[in-house]
């Protein structure tokens, strides 16, 4: 394990870049049919003080579902672009990739700046990607979207500034790493609507700055969640009927892409037959999971945020997908056996627009504390607290290794009760590191940190 003395040793290079915050931003940011959340504007008050700092960056933006993230990565990318350089997003799918190209494009032109956007995705031909590369080769500042396209051979840019991965935790270190050294020493913006409690946060990204958007944009409203057992299924497809009589779409979550015989749950290949039979035809039904080619997953998700389709039936591949706000229903399937987070981010799929939204969670468990996790889901929509709910209930597992639930294995620590001393001790060692970074007038201190990570203490 790699303490934070490390890893900010590691990353500490000098700022070269000449980055200023510009006009034109704030005068796009005043145009824009919303305003900014207190949140949205600290975290990019935060984004834009590390653009202009002494020292390269890199920072955690947590954001629960919902809450904005992608405006506030395109103002800091319009600084960086506005400034002469290059900045670049990777986004986990296809699907999301080429949403957030249309939104910046759209933006850019919104703005009357003349600022090349360019996209790259698996699935483009490779005509495509050339023009692509060519425009990126010929204009030093740009804006760059992509999926894993972006970190293949050959793919080059030029003066690359800064980074941002979206929906981080769908990507592996070496990618995120891959990504930044496509540029000299670019800052790093990670992304994530998974919420992590602030103390766990510290730990597991102890070399990265963290802030956090917790409020919603004003014109969404909190979604409406119930837990059903199968005798109210009918009730639950007849309100189903209902939303989409009003012209909304629905989404409904199998944790089976087919049958299985060692694990009785519903399966999204005969789940699509029964809901056909059961709704007569009635509705135009998409169906989704991870075992389709790329493309078909690519364009069930384009027909279903075209409103070319009612209700898809798809597995947890729609976790992170496009924004329809559109559809104001998510009926999750054997929600039980699910994870409070998980079932978070599901439920964030709808809640989008400007209608009521509604999360229906069937139990087919007869576990009366499977009843008791589910119901924390009616308690809240906070992310954040779900997330500490789920924690406490599963315990965060093994963060280096494979174990996925459990307790810490600290020495002397409590996660949960010694929170606050977890996070004075943080504070602590950036003071520290900011006054003395490579501990060279402190070798007994450097021995200690030593003997603490030799002993499987976590050092923050």
């Amino acid at each position: 394990m790699n303490s934070r003395l490390q890893e900010d040793t590691a990353v500490s290079f000098p700022n070269e870049f000449n980055i200023t915050h510009h006009k034109e931003t704030d005068d796009f940011r005043a145009s824009l049919k919303f305003v900014l959340t207190n949140d949205q504007s600290k975290v990019l008050n935060d984004i834009i003080s590390d653009l202009t700092g002494e020292y390269i960056s890199q920072r955690l933006v947590q954001g629960d579902v919902g809450s904005g993230k992608t405006i506030v990565a395109f103002l800091a990318m319009l600084d960086v672009a506005l400034s002469g350089y290059q900045a670049a997003i990777m986004a986990p799918t296809e699907v999301l990739a080429k949403q957030h190209y249309e939104t910046f494009v759209n933006w850019v032109k919104e703005s009357g700046l003349d600022i090349p956007v360019a996209l790259f995705t698996g699935s483009m031909k490779v005509s495509e990607k050339k023009a692509m590369q060519k425009l990126v080769d010929e204009n030093q500042s740009c804006l760059i979207i992509g999926t894993h396209a972006l970190i293949s051979e050959g793919r080059s840019f030029g003066d690359l500034a800064l980074v941002i991965t979206d929906e981080q935790h769908r990507f592996g270190v070496q990618q995120r790493d891959k990504l930044s050294s496509k540029g000299n020493h670019p800052h790093i913006v990670v992304m994530s609507a998974t919420p992590i409690p602030r103390t766990l946060a510290m730990i597991l990204y102890g070399n990265m700055h963290v802030s956090a958007i917790k409020e919603l944009p004003a014109n969404r409203l909190p979604i409406k969640t119930c837990v059903i057992k199968e005798s109210m299924r009918s009730t639950a497809y007849k309100f189903v009927s209902d939303e989409i009589a009003k012209g909304h779409q629905v989404y409904i979550i199998c944790p089976l892409v087919e049958a299985s015989e060692t694990t009785e749950a519903q399966n999204v290949t005969d789940y699509s037959k029964k809901l056909k039979e059961h709704f007569k035809d009635a509705y135009d039904i998409g169906v989704l999971h991870g075992k389709m080619k790329p493309a078909e997953k690519n364009q069930v998700m384009a027909d279903f945020a075209e409103h070319k389709t009612q209700i898809l039936v798809s597995t947890t591949v729609v976790e992170v997908g496009v924004n329809v706000p559109n559809a104001t229903v998510i009926m999750i399937e054997n929600a039980n056996r699910f994870g409070l987070a998980a079932l978070h981010q599901l439920r964030g799929r709808v809640g989008r627009g400007d209608a009521q939204s509604y999360c229906i969670l069937m139990n087919s468990s007869s576990d009366n504390n499977q009843s008791k996790r589910l119901n924390i889901m009616l308690k809240s929509n906070d992310g954040f607290y779900i997330a500490r709910e789920d924690l406490k209930l599963r315990g965060p597992g093994d963060m280096f290794g494979v174990r996925q639930s459990g307790e810490f294995s600290f020495k002397v620590a409590d996660i949960y009760q010694d929170a606050d001393e977890l996070e004075m001790a943080s504070n602590d060692v950036d003071q520290i590191l900011k006054e003395d970074p490579a501990l060279e007038n402190n070798p007994d201190l450097r021995s200690t940190l030593n003997l603490f990570l030799a002993n499987q203490f976590y050092v923050l």
